[in-house]
């Protein structure tokens, strides 16, 4: 007789974060809810906020964390969380430790393949943000018409 693993997927809360807004009605309000969560990183952080059918964030998780200017972000880590916790939408989100939210190539591109894959699984991206230096600067690409 041979076995089979049967396996649980659950997702653990690591921590509360302690936020002024719940709801995202807004790319500046994606932005603020960021700069909580990435407040003191030192590297590129790529994290997805994930939204009820009301806009209002149900968790928050870091996908990838990179080095100064650079990090990996493939589909399946980053919807994984999404779809164990039966998001209904997803913001985008990492962070440019120069200090300067301005789209790279990749940026551009990784948030167009992410869109692309999300409409597969019925998982709408509704923006990508890029927070700066902390002083609420930040770029949306749903602003520039990139999303």
């Amino acid at each position: 007789m041979k076995y089979i693993p049967v396996y649980k997927i659950e997702m653990v809360r690591e921590k509360n974060l302690k936020v002024e807004i719940k709801t995202v009605n807004s790319p500046s309000d994606a932005a603020r809810i960021a700069e909580d969560y990435l407040v003191n990183v030192d590297r590129e952080h790529f994290v997805v906020m994930m939204l009820d059918t009301r806009n209002n964030v149900i968790g928050i998780n870091t996908v990838s964390i990179g080095s100064l200017n650079s990090s990996i972000v493939h589909p399946r880590e980053t919807f994984k969380p999404a779809i164990i916790h039966n998001a209904s939408s997803l913001i985008l989100v990492h962070n440019h430790p120069s200090g300067d939210p301005t789209p790279s190539r990749e940026d551009i591109d990784i948030t167009k393949r992410l869109a692309d894959g999300g409409k597969l699984l019925g998982i709408e991206i509704l923006d990508h943000v890029i927070i700066g230096d902390g002083n609420r600067r930040y770029t949306s690409l749903k602003e520039q018409g990139i999303i």
